[in-house]
């Protein structure tokens, strides 16, 4: 079972289905049933079709070993809904499947599913200020000045500058890097070290990126704490004190400084609960909705482990800082948990590492229209991050300093143009500086007189003088 890898790209979700499903529906192995004393030819079981498609994508380097057969359960239902499978009597339409006996078929054709169809973004140029644009709002024309009293000289001065013999005033503005202008460039030059990363043409398909806000990107740069976790300045978006507290106890757990109950039989998984209630019940997932393409088209990465790290990397700095802050808290939590030999089972039915996935899965990613594939490909990710969180949620330096040098070569550029004299002055040429200072004659090399002052050598006779 062969499932090739669906790179990043546009509408990677809607190829991964098609993938799957022509894959699904050339290899699955179809064979003769019986049931209630009737025999179908080319059909299988519900539980036949679990276990040949659980297998499949657990070899799948688009999904990973950790997809449950819970997960391909779902999967099913979504096939049968879609019309991908249908019952042995023909019917679909409703996720009914289950995994059991029952016996289902391919129909005549699978419909894939089309590519969605979205308005194309208009490119944003960036178009940074010329020296001698007025600023917004002003012209030559709407210059205020005051009337002049026509006399013989004045016609004089304005019929020579009409024949040309004076050249005409022009009135130039001074520009100065605005703080729009440097939100401006740290925008682009991070949506373009994504665009290079992800080797698209443009990030229109997966992007919007008139919802990229620059002041996010600045804020989770410069306000982190020394541990690199966000620190906002709206105190109200923060955890809740409950919430925070809960996450301290079972990332520190059995040491919990901060706990003040007394525990009882079963208390971990009560505070797990806790913390996992208030994390499925956010409005909007932590990557955020209009991320999600962005994201999964990250995921396509990830047999270039390092490149895939860095695609995280500049794709969290793009959420709002409050995200970034509880996705930071959460994924240390887990990880931390998934690595406590001391902490208790807190699922009878999954290991640690598995029910930290499969329940933070779906609110740190999943798309606000249905996509089919969301929960593995949520899966897929959340696993990732917890292998990698630490690297992911750093800020990129590579990044930061190119940014910052650019911002600075600006600045020197407004100055001299600006203060030219000035300029020439602090950062001299290499010709001004010969002129300013000139070379001095070098000094000969001092007399070494240490080598004088050195008490002499007592004498030591030598066999010469015995003879």
């Amino acid at each position: 079972m062969e499932h090739r890898i669906v790179g990043p790209g546009p509408y990677r979700a809607t190829r991964l289905w098609n993938e799957t499903v022509e894959l699904f529906r050339a290899k699955m192995p179809l064979r003769k049933h019986r049931c209630r004393f009737k025999s179908y030819e080319h059909c299988f079981t519900a539980a036949e079709a679990v276990d040949w498609l659980h297998e499949l994508l657990r070899c799948s380097q688009n999904f990973g070993p950790e997809v449950t057969r819970k997960q391909t359960v779902q999967l099913l239902k979504k096939f049968l809904k879609n019309h991908v499978i249908e019952d042995i009597k023909g019917k679909w339409g409703q996720e009914d499947f289950e995994d059991n006996r029952h016996l289902y078929r391919f129909p005549p054709s699978s419909p894939l599913k089309p590519y969605p169809k979205k308005p194309p973004y208009q490119k944003d140029v960036i178009k940074f200020p010329e020296w001698n644009d007025p600023p917004p709002g002003t012209s030559q024309e709407n210059i205020p000045v005051r009337p002049v009293v026509m006399n013989s000289e004045m016609w004089y001065k304005r019929h020579s500058i009409a024949i040309g013999e004076v050249p005409a005033c022009r009135l130039v503005h001074r520009r100065q890097l605005t703080e729009a202008n440097v939100e401006e460039i740290w925008k682009s030059m991070t949506l373009s070290y994504l665009q290079k990363i992800l080797g698209l043409d443009s990030l229109e398909e997966v992007l919007d990126i008139k919802l990229v806000n620059s002041k996010f990107i600045i804020h989770n740069v410069y306000s982190v704490s020394k541990q690199g976790v966000v620190i906002l300045d709206d105190k109200s978006k923060e955890l809740p004190h409950w919430v925070l507290s809960a996450m301290k106890c079972l990332a520190n757990w059995p040491n919990c400084s901060d706990l003040k109950q007394p525990m009882y039989l079963g208390f971990e998984k009560d505070v797990f609960k806790t913390i996992a209630d208030y994390y499925g019940h956010l409005k909007e997932p932590l990557l955020t909705f209009h991320l999600f393409d962005a994201f999964v088209s990250v995921l396509g990465l990830l047999q270039k482990e390092k490149v895939a790290v860095e695609a995280f990397q500049i794709c969290c700095l793009l959420l709002p800082p409050e995200n970034r802050r509880k996705l930071q808290l959460l994924m240390r939590m887990m990880a931390r948990i998934c690595l406590n030999k001391e902490m208790p089972p807190l699922c009878d039915g999954f290991g640690t590492r598995t029910l930290m996935v499969q329940t933070f899965s779906r609110c740190i990613l999943c798309s606000k229209d249905e996509v089919d594939l969301d929960e593995l490909l949520a899966a897929r990710l959340v696993t990732f991050l917890m292998d990698n969180y630490q690297e992911i949620l750093k800020v990129p330096l590579d990044l930061q300093t190119s940014i910052e040098e650019r911002v600075a070569h600006l600045r020197r550029v407004q100055f001299q143009k600006s203060y030219p004299e000035v300029y020439q002055e602090r950062f001299p040429t290499p010709e001004s500086e010969a002129l300013l200072f000139p070379e001095k004659p070098k000094p000969k090399p001092q007399l070494l007189m240490w080598a004088l002052k050195k008490p002499f050598q007592p004498f030591q006779r030598t066999r010469s003088f015995r003879m």
